[in-house]
């Protein structure tokens, strides 16, 4: 496969999953891991060089989960 192609390709990929992510779905990939959407919820921080507390909106975030098949061929190198 060319250079060209393999990038073609992985664009195409990348291009699916944030099209899935986008519609609220959870992105896995076997022997990789899972790409997780989570509501967070407002909550009260507070600017550390002030002190002054401000809320945070409540918002959507991703997160990655690794498989364990990852988690261990990491832990053996």
């Amino acid at each position: 496969m060319s250079r060209t192609e393999s990038l073609a390709m992985v664009e195409a990929i990348l291009q699916h999953m944030c099209a899935a992510l986008a519609n609220g779905e959870n992105v896995k990939i076997s022997g990789f891991g899972t790409f997780l959407l989570r509501d967070k919820g407002e909550r009260i921080g507070r600017n550390p060089k002030t002190g002054v507390e401000v809320p945070i909106t409540p918002r959507r975030v991703l997160t990655f989960r690794a498989s364990h098949m990852l988690k261990d061929r990491i832990a053996r190198n």
